[in-house]
């Protein structure tokens, strides 16, 4: 599998990390940068180039995923985001890891560098990148409705739930 990799100077050693730890786990890698220290780089440069990189590969029908770093994970995923075809998912624990994959069919992750220790952010990529999608009705349903949404801005329609109003 494929696994681009983006950051910015606060997710800097975790990228530095998971690329030597991805590669010894038999994960291609490309690497977006940053490649040194720089208190005032921008993550979106980095971080779309890491989810645009994705969204090629999958279009190509390459298995690829995606892993975006910051300090605290939330600006990086609102980037990727901005990507056709992305979704990307703020993790920060395995069970989070689990559902963005199982639930959602996350291709990116987003992790935040100063949130957790080192090698929590690295089982919550590992828990991201072996968990696959579950593709049960009602997650490719909703997933759908995103990417309908995505395509023509139509919101879907409202359930019977929502029709009768507080008071029936």
């Amino acid at each position: 599998m494929r696994v681009h990799l983006g950051s910015d100077h606060a997710g800097l050693d975790l990228k530095d990390h998971l690329v030597t730890w991805l590669v010894d786990h038999g994960y291609e890698i490309v690497d977006h940068g940053p490649f040194v220290y720089d208190a005032l780089d921008d993550y979106p440069c980095f971080c779309l180039r890491a989810a645009e990189g994705v969204a090629a590969d999958r279009a190509e029908g390459l298995d690829s995923l995606g892993v975006v770093i910051g300090g605290s994970g939330n600006g990086e995923q609102m980037a990727a985001n901005k990507v056709e075809g992305i979704r990307c998912a703020l993790v920060w624990s395995e069970e989070t890891a689990v559902l963005a994959r199982e639930h959602n069919d996350a291709n990116v992750v987003s992790v935040g560098g100063r949130m957790h220790s080192l090698d929590d952010m690295t089982r919550f990529v590992e828990v991201f990148l072996t968990t696959p999608f579950s593709g049960d009705e009602r997650h490719v349903r909703r997933i759908g409705q995103l990417t309908t949404y995505d395509e023509t801005q139509e919101l879907p329609p409202l359930p019977e739930s929502a029709l009768r109003g507080p008071d029936a």
